[in-house]
């Protein structure tokens, strides 16, 4: 098998999360880390097998380093600079999300990789969440026939810590809509196999973070919102999210309705719901079923190919595994650039709804041509 040798730019936890997921994989070798932050450096230093090569900034690594793959995963607000300059690599890409905190960033960024050899794969691993990927494969095999509505519900604790507080002030995420549910809104596009129409949302900064200063800045993320995404075939999305419910005990309720029934994903707890409405009120069904008594199977979903589970259940382990094959068979990657500004687009819309009240018509946040 062809080793890939990676580089890393970007130590703190999540890129300490990629540099496992990579040991777990075959014929793999982290070559190489950059962060200006010396303890997040030793951090990731410390779990590297080998002697990779340490760097403080980005652009040592990118002149002086021999490597294969890059994965890129620092504050967001610093994803333009640092793709820009490692486009101009001949290195694979697998850049976190949110791809940029704008529009425009992130436009400029699908423009420069234009007529590239190498890949450039956008970090959306939600979708390979065993649960979800399963009802995904369901729903384009027309297990609930058309499908007319997706439901995404996220209950949890606040925003974790990071270096320097970067995540709590909208300037350097994007956003909370941006920065944590760009997932969810890539989620309703890969569903429904469509791109958004229109996006009307409400949310606020209610309860976290509000006795808090930085350098006497006080954070203004929101915590909590409902964003209802439209499509042209006139299927809706919509988005639950709340950041101050930690005794949720599932916190990542993913529903998808058709015509003909309807799938539901269940995260911590790995469930996956499915229904048929013909099968309603069949007795011989609920006997089937004996779990619900309404003619619903309930499983639980795992894929015994994750040798490593860390922080997404196993996702970011199949993203890392898929980004690998698809650099060894010469395959595009499964979440494009234009995917991952579509994301930050749909934020960037519900963000712009909340402060004007009104409903924002995707063509007035993306160029027609996407």
């Amino acid at each position: 098998m062809q080793k890939i040798r990676y580089a890393l730019i970007g130590c703190g936890s999540m890129g300490r999360e990629h540099i496992e997921n990579i040991k777990a994989l075959d014929a793999t070798e982290v070559v190489a880390l950059a962060d200006p932050h010396p303890a997040s450096r030793e951090a990731a230093r410390a779990i590297t097998p080998g002697t990779p090569k340490v760097y403080e900034n980005h652009h040592d690594l990118l002149g002086d380093a021999a490597f294969d793959a890059l994965v890129i995963s620092t504050p967001n607000h610093t994803h333009l600079g640092i793709v820009r300059d490692a486009l101009r690599s001949t290195a694979h890409i697998l850049i976190e999300k949110p791809l940029c905190t704008r529009v425009e960033d992130c436009l400029e960024l699908v423009n420069l990789a234009q007529g590239r050899e190498a890949i450039v794969w956008v970090a959306q691993e939600y979708r390979y969440m065993p649960p979800v990927a399963e009802m995904l494969r369901m729903a384009h095999a027309g297990a609930v026939g058309r499908v007319h509505q997706v439901a995404i519900r996220e209950h949890r604790e606040p925003f974790y810590p990071k270096v320097n507080d970067w995540n709590r002030f909208n300037a350097n995420t994007g956003g909370t809509l941006v920065e944590k549910c760009c997932h969810y809104f890539n989620l309703m596009d890969l569903v429904l196999g469509e791109r958004p129409l229109s996006v009307f949302a409400s949310g606020a900064q209610r309860v976290n973070h509000l006795d808090e200063s930085y350098g006497g800045r006080r954070p203004d993320i929101l915590d909590s919102a409902y964003v209802v995404v439209e499509y042209p075939s006139g299927a809706r999305a919509m988005l639950d999210l709340c950041m101050f419910a930690e005794n949720s005990v599932d916190n990542e309720h993913i529903t998808i309705v058709g015509d003909e029934g309807k799938l539901e994903s269940l995260l911590p707890s790995m469930t996956l719901r499915y229904g048929r409405r013909a099968d309603w009120g069949k007795r011989e069904v609920w006997g089937q079923t004996a779990s619900s008594g309404k003619g619903v199977s309930v499983r639980r979903v795992w894929d015994t190919s994750i040798k490593y589970m860390g922080n997404h259940f196993g996702a970011s382990y199949v993203e890392h595994a898929k980004f690998a094959d698809a650099i060894r068979q010469g395959r595009p990657p499964e979440v494009t650039l234009a995917e991952g500004l579509r994301a930050v687009a749909t934020g960037v819309a519900a963000h712009r709804s909340i402060a004007t009240n009104q409903v924002v018509a995707m063509a007035d946040v993306l160029p027609a041509n996407w």
